[in-house]
């Protein structure tokens, strides 16, 4: 469930494996650079992945590209 903190939105998935963790950091990657919004990206624990989400040109504040990208990620998840 995304979550705002600190002018971000956050979110983390699990996976069952570092490999499932990367397949979907790629996608993600496919998917940032086709909107030019980039989040950033924290593995952790081999299997989980953070997902901060801010927008640097509006002040590192959110915005709606931000809140707009969000269910385009979730997408993504697929656990």
């Amino acid at each position: 469930m995304w979550s705002a903190n600190d002018n971000c939105l956050t979110n983390e998935f699990e996976f069952d494996n570092f490999q499932e963790a990367l397949t979907f950091v790629n996608k993600l990657a496919e998917l940032a650079e086709a909107r030019k919004h980039h989040p950033d990206i924290f593995i952790h624990d081999y299997r989980f992945v953070k997902i901060s989400l801010t927008t640097h040109d509006a002040g590192n504040k959110i915005s709606e590209k931000d809140v707009e990208m969000t269910p385009l990620i979730d997408a993504l998840y697929k656990p």
